[in-house]
């Protein structure tokens, strides 16, 4: 064996802990949990026993599934839309020359560095019907018609849920955004300027093309992200009331943790 071969194995016997690790942590649970998806098997009980398709069958009859996917996905779209238009705004905003705007970039930023369990229980405070900051906030600006049971109306505890991930998010959306912005050449909107482009002209065909890059990051992470939220639902409504704000992850760990149904 050369020393030119020799090295070359270098790199494979360097990759294989992390292998192993993600074969042990990843790969083996996922192959377990298909083959366990075609059997009857209760953590009560010792005995697991082939069922073949029914499972499937039983998921898909349930409508509280169906539910779960549609909130799911409003949940998902909905903040992935509201984060990225205020966050873009917010971007467009300071990347101007305006006074304090290194403080204001750090205050938008905050929330996203707090820890997602420590949000919802400060938003369960302030949306609580009877004494919560925003319905006291209303009554003594007389807007008391407006203030609402926030979490515990079905008709819009999901919609109170999707703000409190837009505004901690929100910060991280517009930082990815502003390096976008601070990456365009100032000479194009020179040009642009020269040739008489107005402001509108100058963003819609300069600055957004040139940020497909800064919007697909943000797009995607927000669509993973969301997709997979499960503390922030489970801190502020477990799911409730009924089944209006249950999302894939709290569907699958109540049904598991009810039922003992793994």
């Amino acid at each position: 064996m050369t020393y030119q071969s020799t090295l070359k194995r270098y790199p494979t016997w360097f990759l294989l802990p992390a292998l192993l690790v993600f074969g042990a942590l990843f790969v083996t649970p996922t192959i377990l949990s298909f083959f366990f998806s075609f059997t009857d098997w209760n953590v009560n009980r010792s005995v697991v026993s082939f069922i073949g398709l029914d499972n499937f069958k039983e998921l898909f009859a349930d409508a509280k599934l169906r539910a779960t996917i549609s909130n799911t996905l409003i949940y998902s779209f909905s903040v992935t839309f509201l984060r990225n238009l205020l966050g873009l705004l917010l971007a467009l905003m300071l990347n101007l020359s305006l006074r304090g705007k290194n403080i204001l970039r750090t205050l938008f930023f905050l929330p996203y560095v707090i820890a997602p369990i420590v949000i919802g229980y400060l938003f369960k405070a302030v949306y609580q019907s009877q004494h919560g900051l925003l319905n006291n906030l209303l009554r003594s600006l007389g807007l008391a018609f407006i203030a609402k049971d926030w979490l515990n109306d079905p008709n819009i505890a999901l919609f109170s849920a999707i703000m409190v991930d837009v505004w901690r998010t929100t910060g991280f959306t517009m930082v990815i955004y502003l390096a976008g912005l601070q990456l365009i050449p100032k000479e194009l909107y020179e040009s642009a300027q020269i040739d008489g482009a107005n402001g509108l002209w100058r963003f819609l065909h300069v600055t957004f093309p040139l940020l497909a890059a800064s919007v697909t990051v943000n797009v995607v992470l927000s669509l993973i992200g969301t997709m997979k939220v499960f503390v922030m639902i489970m801190v502020l409504t477990n799911g409730g009331p009924g089944f209006a704000t249950e999302v894939l992850n709290t569907y699958i760990n109540n049904y598991a943790f009810a039922f003992g149904l793994y």
